[in-house]
C-alpha cells in the first residue's frame, strides 16, 4: 500500500516492479533485488571501489523554502551502516545542499528505519532522495525500500509540534531537567513497515552521574480544565531492570506545575515500548508538557526516547462514560478497589504480556478460594438517560486456577445516594485466552453516577484473572442512517465495530445495484482497516428522491470471517424538479444548486473512432471501429445571485470529475462528468442583474473510485499553533482558507 502523502511514484517508493525511479549519484550500480516488506522488491546500491556511494532517485519534486519535508527509507546491509539525505536543487538543477540523517549506529541485515527531516534551503525549488553508505572495498551491497519524501507525518491529534514529537531534525523541542545530557542517535530499529510516524532518529538521554535523571518538553501545549489527555512515547530503558517512566504534567497561567501523573514502565527487556501516561486536566490548568527519565539510573546509562504525543484521550469505546485510566490500567489500577474479600489488585508485568487494550491489564489474584468484590470509581452519565439502557464490556482471561463472576452496574443520584445494582447471576469466566463479554442495564431514576462491581469468585487458592478494556456506554442503535435535505447527502453512523479488521461500504438502491461508499481514503473497498469501532460515512453520491439502505461488511484479516449489517432505508427530498446538484466527490464543501433552463438538458452525442476504407470495385467501405464513447453534450444552466455564481466558479476551477445528479423522471440518470471550457453569460437587463446563464459543456466520465472525501481529518487549530509562531508564516505557506484546512502548501 502506497505511503499517504509520498511525492515519490509507488514504483520509486517500493522499488516493484523495476528499479526505474533510481539512478546512481557515486561509486555505485543499481540492481533490482527481493525480500522487500512494500512490495517484494528492493534496491540493491552495489560499491565499484571503496568510499562512499549514493543513488538519488531520478525525479525531483518541488519544494518552498523555509518549509520542513521529511524523507524516509527502510535499510538493510550486514556489512555497513546507511544514512538517506534530500539533496536540495535550485530550478537549473544545481545542486544547493543535502540535508543528511544520522548515520545507523551499526550495520544491520534486519530492516530497519533511515530518516531526517528538515527546512528546505533559499535558493530550493526541488528536491530529490539519496541514500548512501561507505564500505571499504567494492562489491558491498545496501539494500533500500520503502521510501518516502515529503511533508511530516504527523500523529492525529498531537498537541506537540513535529521537531518535539520526532527527533529527525534536533533536539531542540527537550531541555535537560535533572542529571543528563540530550543528543540524537541512531539505532538500527525494526519498526513495522507500515509504522510511518517512528523515525530514524532517537532522543538520547544519558545519565551524567549515578542518580535520577529526566528530561522534559520545551513546548506546552494549552490544555482545558475537566477534559482527559494522555501522553505517549516509545521508550528504550538501559536495562529491562531500569526503572524508567513517562510522566504527565499540568501547569497554571504562571508556568507552575500543579499536578502530574507518572506511568512507570515494566520493561520485559531493552527493546521499545511504547508507555501511556493519562489524567484530567485538573482546575486552574492552563498548559500541559511530557516528562521522560530513569530512577537510580547508573552513570552512562542511557534512555531512548521515540515518537511523543500528547492529546485528548481516546475512550476504550466511543460514548463510554469510563476514562483511559481506569478502563486500560496503563499506569496503575486506577480508581479501582476491592470493597469486599481477600484479592488483590496489581496492573499485570511485565510490558505486553496481558493486554487487549494498551500493554497492561488489570490483575486480580486471590490466595484463597472465596468470593471478593472489586469496583471501579463512580462516573457520571449524560443528562437525561434515565430508563435507557447502558451496555458493560470488559475483556477478561483467566491465566490460573477458575473463577465464577458476576456483572453488574451500581447507580448512584446526585447526591451519591447508592440506587442499587443492575448485575447478572454468576457465571464460569470462560477459558482459554481472552474473552470479550458484556450485558445491558436499565439505567433507574435518578441516577447520575455509575460504577462498574463484579463479584469474583476463586474456584482455586492462588487463582489469578486479567481484565482489560472495560466500557460502560449507552446501548444506541448498530447502524442509523439520516437523510440530509440541505446538503443532499446521506449521514451513516456504524456503531461498535470491530477495530483494525477491514470494511466494505455498499449503497443499495431499489434494483438491488449495489455502489461502493466513498470515504477518506476512497471507497470502502474491503482494503481499509477500522481505526475506531464509531465510524461516520458522510454519502454525498446518494441519488435524490430514490429510497436507498447500506449494507456493511467486516472482514477478519486473519481468518477472513465476515460480518454483515445492513441499515433502514432512507431518502433524500428534493423539491423543485428544476433544480439539479453538481457535486465534487472529494470536496463535497464545493458542491452546489443550479437551476436548468427550459430546453437546458444536454442533447448528447456519442463520438466513436472509425477508419473507413472504400475498397476499389466494391460498393460498401470496410469500417474498422473502435469502442463508442461516453456521453457528450451541453448543460445549460441558470445562477440566480452573485453567491451561486462564486460557489459555482469554486466548484469548477478544479477540474475535478463532478457528479452531476437530477431528480428521477427527468431523462438522465445520475452522471459524472468532467466539464470543458465553460461560458458565463449575462441575461440581459441593468448591469446590476445578477442571474447568469451558464453552458457547460459535459463528458461522461467513470465514477473516481481512489479519490477519498478531503477534509480536516483530526486537524485543528492546535496543529496551526504547533507549527507555526506567526500568522505571516500561515500566509506564506497557504494560498486559501481551504488549502490551511486540508493542509495543502504553496509549492507543496
Amino acid at each position: 500500500m502506497a505511503i499517504p502523502g509520498n511525492f515519490l511514484s509507488a514504483v520509486t517508493e517500493s522499488v516493484d516492479p523495476n528499479t526505474s525511479g533510481w539512478t546512481p549519484l557515486l561509486n555505485c550500480t543499481l540492481s533490482k533485488g527481493t525480500g522487500g516488506r512494500n512490495g517484494d522488491g528492493v534496491l540493491a546500491v552495489k560499491s565499484v571501489a571503496s568510499g562512499e556511494m549514493r543513488a538519488r532517485t531520478v525525479s525531483s519534486y518541488p519544494v518552498t523554502p523555509g518549509t520542513v519535508y521529511r524523507v524516509f527509507a527502510d535499510a538493510s546491509g550486514a556489512t555497513v551502516p546507511e544514512r538517506i539525505g534530500i539533496r536540495w536543487l535550485t530550478a537549473a538543477n544545481v545542486e544547493v545542499s543535502v540535508t543528511w540523517s544520522l548515520t545507523t549506529a551499526a550495520a544491520s541485515a534486519s530492516w530497519h528505519r533511515i530518516g531526517v527531516a528538515g527546512p528546505a534551503p533559499v535558493g530550493a525549488v526541488r528536491a530529490q532522495v539519496v541514500v548512501s553508505s561507505s564500505p571499504v572495498a567494492g562489491a558491498v551491497i545496501s539494500y533500500f525500500e520503502n521510501v518516502y519524501l515529503g511533508l511530516p507525518i504527523r500523529s492525529t491529534g498531537n498537541l506537540l509540534p513535529f521537531g518535539t514529537e520526532s527527533f529527525e531534525i534536533d533536539t531542540s523541542g527537550w531541555m535537560v531537567e535533572t542529571n543528563c545530557a540530550l543528543t540524537r542517535t541512531a539505532p538500527a530499529v525494526a519498526w513495522a513497515v507500515d509504522n510511518y510516524l517512528a523515525g530514524g532518529a532517537v532522543l538520547a538521554v544519558t545519565a551524567s552521574a549515578n542518580g535520577n535523571m529526566a528530561a522534559r518538553t520545551v513546548d506546552r501545549p494549552v490544555v482545558t480544565p475537566g477534559v482527559e489527555y494522555v501522553a505517549y512515547c516509545y521508550l528504550s530503558p538501559p536495562t529491562s531492570g531500569s526503572s524508567a517512566w513517562i510522566e504527565l504534567r499540568f501547569y497554571d497561567a504562571a508556568n507552575t506545575q500543579i499536578a502530574a501523573k507518572r506511568s512507570p514502565l515494566a520493561a520485559p527487556g531493552t527493546g521499545y515500548y511504547r508507555q501511556r501516561a493519562s489524567a484530567f486536566a485538573p482546575a486552574g490548568a492552563v498548559t500541559c508538557g511530557v516528562a521522560v527519565g530513569v530512577d537510580t539510573a547508573t552513570a552512562a546509562q542511557v534512555l531512548r526516547v521515540e515518537t511523543v504525543v500528547v492529546g485528548v484521550a481516546a475512550r476504550t469505546l466511543a460514548g463510554s462514560v469510563i476514562p483511559f485510566a481506569d478502563a486500560s490500567f496503563e499506569a496503575d489500577v486506577a480508581g479501582w478497589t476491592r470493597p469486599s474479600g481477600v484479592a488483590v489488585l496489581t496492573r499485570s508485568t511485565p510490558w505486553g504480556a496481558y493486554a487487549t487494550n494498551g500493554s497492561y491489564a488489570l490483575t486480580v489474584t486471590s490466595a484463597t478460594a472465596t468470593a471478593s468484590t472489586i469496583q471501579s470509581a463512580k462516573f457520571a452519565l449524560p443528562a437525561g438517560v434515565d430508563g435507557t439502557s447502558f451496555r458493560l464490556q470488559y475483556s477478561e482471561q483467566v491465566t490460573a486456577g477458575s473463577w465464577t463472576v458476576s456483572r453488574g452496574v451500581r447507580w448512584y443520584d446526585a447526591a451519591n445516594t447508592d440506587l442499587g445494582i443492575t448485575g447478572s447471576s454468576a457465571a464460569a469466566a470462560p477459558t482459554p485466552g481472552w474473552w470479550n463479554l458484556s450485558r445491558d442495564h436499565a439505567v433507574p431514576a435518578g441516577a447520575t453516577q455509575a460504577a462498574v462491581e463484579l463479584t469474583l469468585t476463586a474456584g482455586a487458592v492462588n487463582s489469578v484473572i486479567r481484565l482489560d478494556a472495560v466500557a460502560l456506554w449507552q446501548a444506541l442503535p448498530l447502524t442509523t442512517v439520516v437523510a440530509q435535505e440541505e446538503s443532499a447527502s446521506v449521514t451513516l453512523t456504524l456503531r461498535e465495530l470491530p477495530v483494525d479488521q477491514l470494511i466494505r461500504v455498499y449503497r443499495v438502491t431499489p434494483d438491488g445495484t449495489r455502489t461502493l461508499v466513498r470515504g477518506p481514503a476512497g471507497v470502502y473497498d474491503g482494503t481499509g482497516t477500522i481505526a475506531s469501532d464509531l465510524l461516520v460515512v458522510e454519502d454525498y453520491e446518494a441519488p435524490l428522491t430514490v429510497p436507498v439502505y447500506y449494507v456493511v461488511e467486516t472482514t477478519d484479516p486473519v481468518t477472513l470471517s465476515r460480518t454483515i449489517r445492513s441499515s433502514d432505508t432512507v431518502t433524500i427530498p428534493h423539491d423543485d424538479v428544476n433544480e439539479v446538484w453538481l457535486k465534487d466527490p472529494g470536496n463535497p464543501q464545493r458542491n452546489t444548486k443550479a437551476v436548468v433552463q427550459s430546453g437546458g438538458a444536454p442533447n448528447w452525442s456519442r463520438p466513436i473512432e472509425q477508419g473507413v476504407h472504400r475498397v476499389a470495385g466494391r460498393r460498401n467501405a470496410v469500417v474498422l471501429s473502435g469502442v463508442r464513447g461516453g456521453l457528450e453534450g451541453d448543460l445549460k444552466i441558470w445562477t440566480r445571485s452573485d453567491e451561486e455564481r462564486a460557489a459555482l466558479h469554486w466548484l469548477l476551477d478544479s477540474g475535478n470529475t463532478l457528479l452531476w445528479q437530477a431528480v428521477p423522471g427527468m431523462g438522465v440518470s445520475d452522471l459524472y462528468v468532467t466539464v470543458g471550457a465553460i461560458t458565463e453569460g449575462r441575461i440581459g437587463g441593468p448591469a446590476t442583474e445578477v442571474w447568469r446563464d451558464w453552458t457547460l459543456p459535459l463528458t461522461e466520465a467513470d465514477m473516481p473510485v481512489t479519490t477519498g472525501v478531503n477534509g480536516s481529518a483530526g486537524r485543528t487549530w492546535q496543529d496551526i499553533l504547533s507549527e507555526f509562531d506567526t500568522w505571516q508564516e500561515v500566509l506564506e505557506t497557504y494560498a486559501t482558507w481551504e488549502d490551511l484546512f486540508l493542509d495543502r502548501r504553496i509549492g507543496g
